[in-house]
């Protein structure tokens, strides 16, 4: 792991408490992929005995968080990163560790640019969600801001 995925996931679990609350691991944070797992921890099941719905939304939120922050970290003095909605889908029945991993769905350099000029830009964060047999139990997809600094 990286000196910059560290950072990422410390910065999260140090600013977001639902991080550390479920106990997500970051294992990998780039500005073209991030990885975060959910282990499997009974206190978090569903009336099924899966993780519950809030904890896997959580988990693919922080995923697109992680990397939004990679991507545009060093933006942070002049613009804060903020989700502007997501969507979730649950395919199928998630049953011990759930693995988060999001792409940026809009070049970064483009992202940039739009904020260079002024913008507010806008872009999409996809994220799937697979349980241990690598099946995709849950997609969602964020659309993220940067919001320049007043």
């Amino acid at each position: 792991m990286s000196t910059e995925q560290i950072s990422v996931g410390e910065s999260l679990a140090a600013t977001v408490p639902m991080v550390r609350t479920l106990g997500l691991e970051f294992t990998e944070a780039g500005a073209e992929r991030a990885v975060v797992r959910l282990p499997d921890q009974p206190a978090f099941h569903n009336h099924v005995g899966g993780p519950h719905a809030g904890a896997m939304f959580t988990l693919a939120e922080s995923a697109s968080g992680a990397i939004v922050l990679a991507a545009f970290g060093d933006q942070l003095a002049r613009a804060v990163p903020l989700a502007v909605k997501a969507e979730i889908g649950y395919r199928k029945l998630a049953k011990g560790d759930v693995t988060a991993t999001a792409t940026l769905g809009r070049p970064a350099a483009d992202v940039v640019a739009e904020l260079d000029a002024g913008g507010r830009p806008e872009f999409p964060v996809a994220v799937a969600l697979t349980r241990e047999d690598g099946a995709v139990c849950a997609e969602m997809n964020v659309v993220w801001t940067l919001r320049p600094h007043s």
